[in-house]
């Protein structure tokens, strides 16, 4: 299965800083601190703004997402809030979903969502 979703590049002002991201053509619910990706799932529908992409074998993947809060350095002082959406990080890998996680400028995935 293929899924063809739109990516806008934005630049949104955040905190006076100029950043550079893309909108993601749909809005997905978000889990608010799941333990692994069965509790991903979560409710509304939010924007997603895209800050980087976390391209992840199966096995880091798996890995990562069955200890989902577990801290993480890549994560710290990311995410947030703003224009109405969430800040995400993309986390990719062969075969799975896409997760978009929003550390809320933690070092763990505090909010994740799902597509696929």
């Amino acid at each position: 299965m293929t899924l063809t979703i739109t990516r806008t590049p934005r630049t949104l002002i955040v905190g006076g800083i100029s950043i550079e991201v893309e909108e993601l053509g749909v809005r997905l619910p978000f889990a608010r601190k799941p333990v692994d990706l069965s509790e991903v799932g979560g409710y509304g529908q939010h924007r997603i703004y895209v800050t980087e992409t976390r391209e992840m074998t199966t096995i880091e993947f798996d890995v990562f997402t069955n200890h989902l809060s577990a801290r993480r350095d890549w994560l710290r002082g990311k995410g947030g809030s703003v224009h109405g959406g969430e800040l995400c990080i993309e986390v990719t890998a062969p075969g799975r979903p896409y997760l978009y996680i929003n550390p809320d400028h933690g070092d763990y995935p505090r909010y994740v969502a799902r597509l696929g």
